[in-house]
Parts: C-alpha cells; sequence; structure tokens
C-alpha cells in the first residue's frame, strides 16, 4: 500500500520541518561579488559588492570579513531592496591573494554565493555555507560551482515548493496523471521565471512568497477532504491547478535568482543551468520521497493502519505549517 506509506513518511516529514524551522525564507542565499578593477597589474584595485538577505525586516547576523591588512572604502551609502541590505566597498589590495571568511554564518541557515570577476571578465563562482564558511581566494583548491548546483541547492532547501511537491505527490495516485502535473509545476514556473529575469513582468517578493504560502494551504486542504468532495478543477485537471500555482513558485524562484544576479555575458546559459538545476532537485525530491514511502512501507507492513487519518494528519500538517507561513509573510508587508 505505497498511498498508507507516503501519507505517513509525509506526516513525519512535515513534523520535523515543523520543528526545525519556523520559516521558509531563511534560506535565501546571500551574495558577495570581489571584482578586479584594476587599471594595472601594478596596482591592485578591488570592488567588493555585499547583498546580505532581510527577513521580516531585519538583515542576517552575517558579513564578510577580509585580511586584516586590507582596508575596506565604502562607495556611498547603503541601499536597501526587498530583500537584501547592498554595500558597495573598494580595496586597494589583492584581494586575490588573501581569503574570505562569512562572520555569523555557522549559526544561520543561509548560504553565501561568492563570485570573483578576473580583470579579463572572467568569473568563477562558489558556495560558502554554515559547515564551511571560508574561502581560500588564493587557492586552486577551492571548487566552482555552476548555476545547475545552485538550481538544485535553491529547490531542495526551499521548504516551502519541497512542501507543494510533496503535496501533488500525495495528492495524485495515478502515475500517468501525477507526471502530467508535475510537468504542467515545471513548464509554468519555468515561463515566469524567465519572464521575471528578462524583466518582461516585475512583482513585490512579499505578496509572491505570501500566495506561495497560501498555495500550499489550498493544496493541504484539498488533500484532506474526501475525494468526492474536493473541487471539480483540482479532482479532474489537477495538472491545471499546478500550472497555476507554478507561474507563483516561478516568481519565487526568480527572487533568489535576482538576489544573487545573473552575468550580463551569459545570462542566458546561467538562467538554463538554474532552471534545469530546479528540475534535478525536484526530481529528487520525489524520488527520495518515494524511496522513503516504499521503505516505511517496508517497516510497517505487519501493522494496520487507518490510511484516511493517515492522509488527513499529513494534510493537517502542511496545512498548519503553510498558514503559519502565510500568517507571518502577510503580517511582514503589513
Amino acid at each position: 500500500m505505497i498511498n498508507r506509506s507516503v501519507a505517513t513518511v509525509a506526516l513525519l516529514l512535515a513534523a520535523l520541518i515543523t520543528s526545525t524551522v519556523s520559516s521558509a525564507d531563511e534560506v535565501r542565499p546571500a551574495f558577495l561579488q570581489i571584482s578586479n578593477v584594476s587599471d594595472t597589474a601594478s596596482t591592485p584595485t578591488y570592488e567588493v559588492l555585499w547583498k546580505q538577505p532581510v527577513v521580516e525586516n531585519r538583515r542576517l547576523p552575517i558579513e564578510p570579513v577580509f585580511e586584516p591588512s586590507c582596508e575596506l572604502l565604502p562607495i556611498g551609502p547603503p541601499s536597501i531592496t526587498a530583500n537584501a541590505l547592498v554595500q558597495l566597498w573598494q580595496a586597494p589590495c589583492a584581494l586575490e591573494e588573501g581569503s574570505v571568511h562569512i562572520r555569523g554564518l555557522q549559526t544561520s541557515l543561509t548560504d553565501v554565493m561568492v563570485r570573483v570577476v578576473a580583470q579579463d571578465g572572467g568569473y568563477e563562482n562558489f558556495i560558502l555555507r554554515p559547515t564551511d564558511p571560508s574561502l581560500n581566494l588564493a587557492s586552486n583548491d577551492s571548487e566552482s560551482v555552476s548555476y545547475l548546483v545552485i538550481g538544485i541547492e535553491h529547490l531542495v532547501l526551499g521548504l516551502d515548493h519541497v512542501l507543494f511537491v510533496i503535496g501533488l505527490v500525495l495528492f495524485i495516485r495515478a502515475p500517468i496523471m501525477l507526471l502530467k502535473t508535475i510537468t504542467a509545476f515545471t513548464i509554468a514556473h519555468s515561463i515566469t521565471l524567465a519572464m521575471s529575469i528578462f524583466e518582461l513582468v516585475s512583482l513585490p517578493q512579499g505578496p509572491v512568497e505570501a500566495v506561495i504560502a497560501i498555495s500550499i494551504v489550498f493544496l493541504a486542504r484539498e488533500l484532506a477532504q474526501e475525494e468526492q468532495r474536493r473541487s471539480a478543477l483540482t479532482r479532474s485537471q489537477p495538472w491545471a491547478m499546478a500550472f497555476a500555482f507554478g507561474l507563483l513558485h516561478g516568481l519565487g524562484f526568480a527572487g533568489a535568482l535576482n538576489d544573487i544576479g545573473l552575468p550580463e555575458d551569459a545570462i542566458a546559459m546561467s538562467l538554463l543551468l538554474f532552471n534545469v538545476g530546479i528540475e534535478l532537485g525536484q526530481i529528487l525530491i520525489i524520488t527520495a520521497f518515494l524511496l522513503l514511502a516504499r521503505l516505511w512501507h517496508a517497516l510497517t507492513r505487519r501493522f494496520n493502519y487507518n490510511e484516511a487519518h493517515l492522509y488527513t494528519s499529513a494534510a493537517f500538517m502542511m496545512g498548519i505549517l503553510a498558514s503559519y507561513w502565510a500568517i507571518d509573510r502577510t503580517l511582514v508587508l503589513l
């Protein structure tokens, strides 16, 4: 009984998420760009761009720390966007020959993307995580990452997106319809992600994040209903529901990607890699979830479970968590 097992695993995952995190927004990445703007090789000059995430009107307590001998000189006052505090400094020293450490990262839930731009315009991307908050810029051992990896990480660490995908797996039992629904969700968020990046559509991130949480509440409500009492659209054409909400989730993905930016000379390729990474992350979540469900079923098949109660419990856990997000994000807007 894979459906019974899926509901049980969903319940356990929802309980775990609820106990370990109170806001899905806290995984929004920070961004640090170190650019060599020297006119000559003998007098190195660097510009440092720092985008520090703002969550619930408070900036995350993290900051970059360079070598003590290198003084950062501010270029103008800091500016504030919808999701970040932006600071720009100039450094009259060879930053690429030293290291950078993100103070406070070890106690946060976010990552920091570091982009090092050479004098000829070439660049490398790196990811600093709470478990590894330092980067040796002078070492050739540092491993750069692509937008493919960033896309995977964003999907997997975006708890609201993960919960919506899990909700779709719970909601739809027929494999073919599940495939159609996930495909519709994928196409939809790919459309709005691209439109947002190319500035064809622009919406404030705050309301978008609130409505994304509401989409999970809606899905949880439908899941909690008996099948014959669900809305006609979600019962007969769940792919249409997934497509509509996918448009919103795409705008959420775009918010994170706008935070870290795209290289001007490779926007299309970087966007493609980021989007493919999101799809791979989605596949990983679905595959891991179904494998956990099968494992759970194998361990508990000797016991009798009330399937209806399990689905209802899973739906209520999803709904409670998503309702908290929706209320919290709405209050921030007010």
